[in-house]
C-alpha cells in the first residue's frame, strides 16, 4: 500500500534512502528527500541568488535532475553532497547569465553557522515527526485508520466511511478520540515539551 511505503520511507535515514533508490527506483523515494530537504536547497540558493523566483527554479532543477545524480554518484552524507550539488546548480545559473562566482561568496563563517542550525532544526523536526508517527501506530486501530486516512491522505468523512464501512459519526469520533490520545502521549514525550 503506497500509504505503508511512504511511513516506511520516512523512517528511513538518508544511506538507507539512497541505497533502497539506488536498488528500486521508486519516485516516492525522490519524494521524500524533498520533503526532508527542499527548504534546505531553496535556503541554499537563497543565499546566492538573493532572488526567490530563481531560488525556486534552482531547487526545483536540483530534484528533477536527483535522481539520474544520485544513480551515478557515490554519496557519503546526502546532506553536504545535495548542499554541494546545489551550489553547483547556482554557479552554473551564475555562468548562464554571464555574472562571477567570486563576487557571489557569503560570508562564509556566519553562513556555515546559519546553514548547521537549519540542519540542527531540520534533524530535530525529522525526530519529531518520526515519534509522532510511531505513536500514532500505539492508537486503537480504527483511531489510527481514520487519523491516517483523515489527515495523510486528505479523505472525507464521506471517503472514510465508504472505505472503512463505519458511520461519519463514528470516524468523527474516532478521530477526536485519537487526537486526543495523541496529545497524551506527546505530552509525555522530551522532543514535544517545547512546542
Amino acid at each position: 500500500m503506497l500509504l505503508n511505503k511512504r511511513i516506511t520511507y520516512r523512517k528511513l535515514s538518508d544511506a538507507e534512502l539512497i541505497s533502497f533508490y539506488k536498488k528500486k527506483n521508486d519516485s516516492l523515494i525522490i519524494g521524500e528527500l524533498y520533503n526532508r530537504y527542499s527548504h534546505l536547497v531553496m535556503g541554499a540558493a537563497m543565499k546566492y541568488i538573493k532572488n526567490k523566483h530563481d531560488a525556486e527554479d534552482i531547487t526545483m532543477v536540483v530534484f528533477e535532475k536527483l535522481p539520474s545524480s544520485i544513480l551515478k554518484s557515490n554519496i557519503k552524507n546526502f546532506k553536504s553532497w545535495l548542499y554541494t550539488v546545489t551550489k553547483n546548480e547556482v554557479f552554473q545559473l551564475f555562468r548562464k547569465k554571464g555574472i562571477q562566482s567570486t563576487e557571489l561568496k557569503p560570508e562564509s563563517e556566519n553562513y556555515r553557522l546559519n546553514e548547521e542550525n537549519s540542519l540542527d532544526k531540520a534533524h530535530a523536526k525529522e525526530k519529531q515527526l518520526l515519534q509522532l508517527e510511531g505513536l500514532v501506530e500505539t492508537l486503537k486501530e480504527n483511531q489510527k485508520k481514520c487519523i491516517l486516512l483523515f489527515y495523510i491522505e486528505c479523505k472525507s468523512y464521506q471517503e472514510i466511511s465508504i472505505l472503512l464501512k463505519m458511520e461519519v459519526n463514528a470516524i468523527k469520533s474516532a478521530i477526536q478520540n485519537g487526537k486526543r490520545n495523541l496529545k497524551i502521549k506527546l505530552e509525555n514525550c522530551e522532543e514535544f515539551r517545547s512546542i
